[in-house]
């Protein structure tokens, strides 16, 4: 790392103490702009770093609401409204007990970046809650999520926070949180929320562009080494909405995805994974993975473990941070891995990029790879913005359009600043750069 900038990242580090995942996101890209600061000697004088790890804002606030048994129970609600120098604060709303302030730091700041790449005019931010969807009735999670709302409420708006789901918030925790803003402040603005059902201001494609989207950004990876998905065999973490339509436009492609994971396990699908059947299962019974291989034949479950120890060309992970160690990585490596590309937010830890990077592997980070959700996120705000609606094959073409050009922009940009393939620096300095320019444009904010 740059000597100018390890001095900043120290101090960043001290003021934020305890915060793992966001002192890990800091660091990977502060580890980028060296070459950045030696260009453009304006970003250290305008103390634009210093800025921008320093949220503009961030919102803590208790949410009491009643169980079934009318027991009363307290969760704690954050927003981090990190950054808005290209737009309103963007960014997805997540509920699951691992939730912290940290947490929500590390997401926001890379929300920052992921967002700049898009070229659509959102800033970065996050927020979520340690409240557990799983388990709970529907009735608990609209209770919940109107007390969620009653306090975020005052925070947000189309032009200046528009949340959108995450893990735990799909389409229906966006409906009980959009009802209660709109019971609370007597305005049906489409546009103060994205990821809403099609019939009341949602957008085709929005559930699919995550997982679609970063299998958009490999198929680009992929093609500018002169190969494509055609016969791949792939591995994907996670069997939530990402996951799931990864492994559709994986397989859609001519790949065969031979694994994916829960919590609990994971299931060994030679065949390739019945993503209808996995639908079902995860989407509308809410179930566990063991049931899709109780379902269906010639197919393994493997109780706990690790997916990584399987054998592919193609990783995508797409379940949590830090999920992808440094030793994963290297058996993936030995065993004829050929490209990454991250559909969660940090997947693979430090090591794991470090030993990707030295073994000349692909590597799409997740800041870059999995923009596809947010981009479409921005796609429903214009048509919102509009009174429109969109065809999902219009829709879809944009995506790809969206994403094809972030992976152009992390390509060009790496290899400006001598390091051609570097995805992680092509995407950390494309984005700052952006974001960078704006700030000092917009004067001391």
């Amino acid at each position: 790392m740059d000597a100018r900038l390890e001095v900043i990242r120290d101090t960043v580090l001290a003021r934020n103490p305890g915060e793992g995942e966001f002192h890990q996101a800091v660091t990977e890209v502060f580890e980028s702009l060296g070459p950045v600061h030696d260009r453009h000697p304006e970003f250290l004088e305008g103390a634009v770093l210093e800025r921008l790890c320093e949220p503009e804002r961030q919102i803590i606030f208790r949410v009491p609401w009643v169980d079934d048994a009318g027991r009363v129970q307290i969760n704690r609600g954050f927003r981090v409204e990190f950054n808005s120098a290209l737009g309103p604060f963007k960014g997805g709303l997540r509920f699951h007990p691992s939730v912290n302030l940290g947490i929500v730091k590390f997401l926001g700041f890379e929300q920052i970046f992921k967002n700049a790449l898009t070229g659509m005019p959102i800033g970065g931010g996050k927020g979520g809650s340690d409240f557990d969807p799983r388990g709970r009735s529907d009735a608990e999670i609209m209770r919940f999520c109107q007390s969620f709302m009653t306090e975020l409420y005052r925070h947000i708006g189309e032009y200046t926070d528009v949340p959108a789901g995450d893990i735990g918030v799909g389409g229906r925790e966006i409906g009980f949180l959009f009802g209660q803003y709109k019971r609370i402040t007597n305005r049906y603005e489409s546009g103060v929320l994205t990821g809403k059902g099609i019939s009341w201001g949602g957008s085709l494609v929005r559930p699919e562009a995550t997982g679609y989207g970063t299998v958009i950004f490999a198929a680009e990876m992929l093609k500018a080494r002169g190969q494509s998905f055609d016969g791949q065999r792939v591995v994907v973490s996670g069997s939530g909405n990402v996951a799931i339509n990864a492994i559709a436009k994986a397989q859609s492609l001519g790949a065969t995805v031979v694994a994916c994971s829960d919590s609990s396990g994971y299931v060994v699908d030679e065949a390739g994974i019945d993503v209808e059947l996995l639908r079902q299962i995860k989407e509308v019974e809410r179930g566990r993975l063991k049931e899709y291989a109780a379902r269906r034949s010639a197919v393994d479950y493997v109780d706990g473990g690790s997916v990584w120890d399987l054998d592919a060309t193609v990783a995508l992970p797409c379940a949590t941070q830090n999920e992808l160690d440094g030793e994963a990585a290297a058996r993936l490596v030995r065993n004829g891995l050929i490209a990454v590309a991250e559909g969660a937010n940090m997947p693979s830890t430090r090591e794991a990029v470090a030993v990707f990077q030295q073994a000349g592997t692909l590597f799409g980070p997740g800041k870059a790879a999995n923009a596809g959700g947010v981009a479409t996120s921005a796609l429903e705000m214009q048509q919102n913005a509009s009174r429109d609606s969109w065809s999902f094959a219009h829709t879809e073409d944009r995506l790809t359009e969206i994403m094809v050009g972030i992976h152009d922009r992390c390509a060009a940009t790496a290899e400006e600043y001598g390091d051609p393939g570097n995805y992680v620096l092509g995407a950390n300095i494309g984005g700052f750069v952006k974001v960078a320019d704006a700030m000092l444009a917009q004067g001391l904010i």
